[in-house]
């Protein structure tokens, strides 16, 4: 019977944690209006942000990982990923 319950609790847990992953893994649209490789940031113009609950507009983001601010040029149509990442808005994936 324990076994049974441990093993219906895992399969919620892992179902949860698929379906959050594929919510915090959201790609937007946006185009990019400026990068700065020194500073670690990238101003897009964007849609809205659904899982930041922000409407459309221009910002800056930081990029922490160099392998993505490598992918983004100006003027660029990119679709990204931005979560709060210590308080602050950073672009965390790129396609």
């Amino acid at each position: 019977m324990k076994t049974a319950m441990i093993k219906i609790g895992l399969a919620a847990l892992l179902c949860a944690s698929a379906a959050f992953g594929a919510f915090a893994e959201e790609f937007t649209k946006g185009v990019v209006n400026k990068v700065d490789t020194k500073a670690k940031k990238v101003t897009i113009k964007h849609e809205d942000l659904k899982n930041l609950d922000m409407s459309a507009m221009t910002m800056v983001f930081r990029v922490e990982d160099p392998a993505l601010i490598e992918k983004l040029k100006e003027g660029a149509n990119v679709e990204f990923v931005a979560e709060r990442v210590n308080g602050k808005l950073t672009v965390t994936n790129v396609k």
